[in-house]
């Protein structure tokens, strides 16, 4: 009898209710700004970092344009790795508040040689929702999960 395969794949494109949650919360903060009473400086400086904020988040996170997005995950012998396009796949050590959950799987993971936490949130359309499913149950059920990279 052969045992099942360790090996896991899968990709996801970017997130149309994602970038819908961030623009409504951008605007949120951007009218925010404008309805409290504080000085005008003070407006000009949030309604700034707001901009700034988009400007890094929305190319890395959402959007999944720039090279350093993380656009894939894989369990293969080795272990847990994510894949960017502007170094391929690198070995992670995931973290246990990593959540799996049916409208979308929060993955939080250490690069290797890294001591900062990175998160990745992958909502239900954007991936297929089988592979967002087989993508789930491996968080939840597979051995070692937590383990560093070797």
């Amino acid at each position: 009898m052969s045992s099942p395969s360790n090996a896991f794949e899968c990709r996801w494109h970017a997130s149309r209710q994602l970038l819908a949650v961030y623009v409504l919360a951008q605007l949120f903060a951007l009218g925010s700004l404008l309805l409290l009473s504080i000085p005008v400086w003070a407006s000009l400086l949030g309604v700034v970092l707001c901009a700034v904020h988009g400007a890094w988040v929305l190319p890395r996170q959402i959007l999944l344009t720039h090279a350093q997005a993380f656009r894939g995950f894989r369990r293969d012998a080795d272990g847990w790795q994510v894949w960017n396009q502007a170094r391929g796949w690198q070995p992670v050590q995931l973290r246990q508040d990593s959540l799996a959950l049916p409208l979308v799987v929060v993955l939080r993971f250490r690069l290797r040689g890294e001591r900062q936490v990175r998160t990745i949130c992958v909502p239900r359309d954007a991936q297929a929702a089988d592979l967002h499913r087989r993508l789930r149950v491996r968080l939840k059920f597979s051995r070692r999960r937590w383990a560093a990279p070797e």
